[in-house]
């Protein structure tokens, strides 16, 4: 499943609220859509999630922190290429940060 951000952004209906948003990208990608984190920003509640692009590649870089490694170290931009963040708003508002 090859991912165009830009089409997805263009082509994806606007949302009121964080858990609308959320369950339509499940719907849509399934296990390439997981929540990374979230924070407070300027008192709104954001959702990090990473829009899984290149599964195993996604795979082996989260394999990576998880092992205790001296000198860990990314040697290519494959790796960042994998997935993009996708940022959620409580109100809906979406970003892609590639």
């Amino acid at each position: 499943m090859d991912i165009d951000i830009t089409s997805l952004s263009q082509d994806m209906p606007d949302f009121h609220n964080h858990e609308e948003a959320r369950e339509w990208f499940k719907n849509q990608f399934h296990e390439r859509f997981s929540l990374r984190s979230s924070d407070d920003e300027d008192g709104k509640k954001v959702y990090y999630y990473h829009l899984i692009k290149h599964p195993d590649q996604y795979e082996q870089y989260m394999e990576s922190f998880a092992k205790e490694q001296e000198g860990h170290e990314i040697t290519n931009m494959e790796t960042f290429e994998s997935y993009s963040t996708v940022q959620i708003t409580e109100d809906g508002d979406i970003h892609f940060i590639s």
